[in-house]
Order: C-alpha cells, then sequence, then structure tokens
C-alpha cells in the first residue's frame, strides 16, 4: 500500500525492484501480517480503486499555474512596494509580510510537486519542484523528499519519522515518552516550561537557524550539486535585487525576519495535524492505521484551504500523497465512510483549537 501510495510510474519503479525479489509466498502463508487489519487492507485497497476510476489522482493544471502565478506575483510585488514606496519602517514591513506570504504559498507548492501531485509524469514534477524548492525559496529538492518521504511512511513514528526527532532534547513527545523519560530521570531541557518556549524556540527559530544548515549540509554531504547550484540562484538574486535598496544591516535584518514569520507560519500550520496525536514506537500496523493514528484534519473553508495549502486535509493526504490537493474535499466523505465502517477514529477540529492543541 506505501508503494502504491507513493509511485506515479509503477511500471518504472517495479524495474528498480526486481532485483530485490528474493522468493514468492507459499500458497499456504498469511499474505497480511498479523498486526495488520486484512478487512480494512482490502475496503482500503477497493477505494483506492474507486478514486482511480473516478479520475480523482488527475490534476487540474491551471489551478496549480493559477497558485504559481500568485506566488511569483507577490514575489515581485515585495520588491516593487520598496522600489517605489522606500526603505522607512511601513513599506519596510508591507514588503516583509507580502514576501512571507510568497514565500509559505510556495512551500506549499513545493509540496505537491515533491509529492509528484502537479504533472502526470515523474520529469516535469522533479523540474519545477528544482525551480520552487531551490531557486524560489532556496532549499535542496532532494534533501526534503528525503526527509518527508520517511515521514510520511511512519508519521509519529520515534526514531523513523525525521519530524520528531526534536524529542527528547527540546520537547518531550507523547504521553508515552514523556512519562519513559521520567522513569530514567533524562532531562534536557526544563520540560515542565514547555508549553511557553515552544513559542519562542521552534515557531520562529526552525527555518533561519536549523533548516537553512541542515539542507546545505544535506546537499553538499549527498553531492546534490545541481540542488546547490540551484540553491544559490536564490541567495544572488536576493541580495542583488535587495542589496540595490537596502543597507547591508537592513538587508540582513529583512531576510532573518522573514525567515521567522515565515518559520513562524509552517510550523504551527504543519505541526497542528501530528504534535497532538498519538506518538509511538513502530508497531508495524497497516497503511491505514498507521496513518489515521498519527494524523487530523482541521475543518474546511476558503481561507484554511489557502492558508494551510490543503493540508487541513491531512488525513487524505497521508493516505493519498500523490493526489492533487484541490480534490482532497471530494475524497473526504468515503475516507469518513471507511473510518466509521472499521470504528476509526477520524479527527476533524476548527483551525485555532487544531493551535491550541499543540500547545
Amino acid at each position: 500500500d506505501a508503494f502504491v501510495a507513493f509511485h506515479v510510474d509503477k511500471l518504472l519503479v517495479s524495474k528498480y525492484l526486481k532485483p530485490l525479489q528474493i522468493g514468492e509466498l507459499a500458497l499456504d502463508q498469511p499474505s497480511i501480517e498479523p498486526t495488520k487489519n486484512k478487512m480494512l487492507v482490502k475496503d482500503f485497497r477497493e477505494l483506492r480503486g474507486s478514486i482511480e476510476k473516478m479520475g480523482l489522482l488527475k490534476p487540474n493544471k491551471l489551478f496549480f499555474f493559477l497558485h504559481l502565478a500568485h506566488i511569483l506575483l507577490l514575489d515581485t510585488a515585495a520588491w516593487l512596494v520598496l522600489f517605489y514606496f522606500g526603505t522607512s519602517f511601513i513599506p519596510f514591513i508591507v514588503s516583509l509580510l507580502v514576501l512571507t506570504i510568497s514565500q509559505v504559498q510556495a512551500s506549499w507548492l513545493q509540496h505537491d510537486l515533491g509529492h509528484l501531485s502537479v504533472f502526470r509524469t515523474t520529469k516535469w514534477n522533479h523540474l519545477l519542484h528544482k525551480f520552487v524548492m531551490c531557486h524560489l525559496i532556496g532549499a535542496s529538492a532532494k534533501w526534503w523528499t528525503l526527509l518527508h518521504s520517511r515521514h510520511h511512511s511512519k508519521p509519529n513514528c520515534f526514531r523513523k519519522d525525521p519530524d520528531i526527532d526534536m524529542h527528547p532534547f527540546l520537547f518531550t513527545l507523547g504521553k508515552k515518552f514523556s512519562v519513559e523519560l521520567g522513569i530514567k530521570k533524562k532531562k534536557y531541557m526544563p520540560y515542565n516550561h514547555q508549553h511557553k518556549y515552544f513559542f519562542i524556540t521552534l515557531p520562529p527559530l526552525l527555518f533561519p537557524t536549523y533548516f537553512s544548515c541542515h539542507t546545505f549540509y544535506i546537499a553538499y554531504t549527498k553531492r546534490y550539486w545541481v540542488d546547490l547550484a540551484c540553491m544559490l540562484t536564490f541567495y544572488v538574486r536576493f541580495f542583488f535585487t535587495y542589496g540595490l535598496l537596502l543597507e547591508m544591516k537592513s538587508l540582513l535584518a529583512y531576510y532573518f525576519i522573514f525567515r521567522m514569520l515565515e518559520s513562524s507560519w509552517f510550523v504551527w500550520v504543519s505541526q497542528m495535524n501530528h504534535i497532538p496525536m498519538d506518538i509511538y514506537y513502530d508497531k508495524n500496523l497497516d497503511w491505514v492505521s498507521t496513518q489515521l493514528q498519527a494524523t487530523c484534519n482541521v475543518e474546511q473553508s476558503l481561507f484554511n484551504d489557502w492558508f494551510t495549502g490543503h493540508l487541513n486535509f491531512q488525513i487524505e493526504h497521508h493516505l493519498f500523497p500523490t493526489m492533487p490537493r484541490h480534490n482532497y474535499w471530494k475524497v473526504a466523505p468515503l475516507v469518513k465512510s471507511l473510518c466509521a465502517k472499521h470504528g476509526i477514529e477520524y479527527q476533524c477540529k476548527p483551525l485555532l483549537t487544531a493551535f491550541a492543541d499543540i500547545v
């Protein structure tokens, strides 16, 4: 199910798997492991087949074109505000906010491209992914794919999901892990105050500190030379164009502040769907159970869809990672019915409640 969920061109990828095949299961051997729900697996595969027949995995290119156009317009507008209105306080702040919106929306678009959900062919997804992630954002596309694929395969799974690597060094995550640390008397931070220092650590500082360094480190050590070259074009473009308008101190402040704003927006949205959910050691559950116990949804609205890049439909996104985001709302009722049939909780909450649940 994970193989089917992740890959668009299954025929091509299966060629790489052939050398790994070591035999066939005997006829009397079970094809489903005892930790997995056989009926749920069967029903989910039928649902997947129905969704493919309904054409819900086909992207609407106009949707993504308009999304890219509004990102590029905002990116240009951020510079034009400073160019036409000067670099005094109000134009400076307006420009910062416009560029932050452009950058976050570009993050949502690169997420779509990284999941191969914008084009039917892998090649075009990868090419535009490099443009958006490397040139528009300044990070490595392959670095993101490496980390994010691991997150999707085992969300909220300790030692397997890189998104929860902050446990236990910065925060204690999940009820079970917090108790474990208490029993072992391990303490790296004042965890009894973590709900207070969360606001001034992870949300504003993740991008300008850790991510900015880590993306270059992985790209260099893994020799992603094309990504590195494309990433440098972002910094050349940014410091040249904005350097014409701002002094060095103001330029560095501008860069650091928009990265902090971008980081805050991204962290609150990305963590509202996962951190309040079950965080655990790998239980080797079936695909649907693995995703549902680690993800929840946020209520739909035009603003929520835009603000979160449709990650308010996190359940549907995790079950069908290659599905274009504009179709999540269509498949949501079918997923709810599947969950109801098998007694699985399908959590959906208001946006502000989802933010509060992180804390």
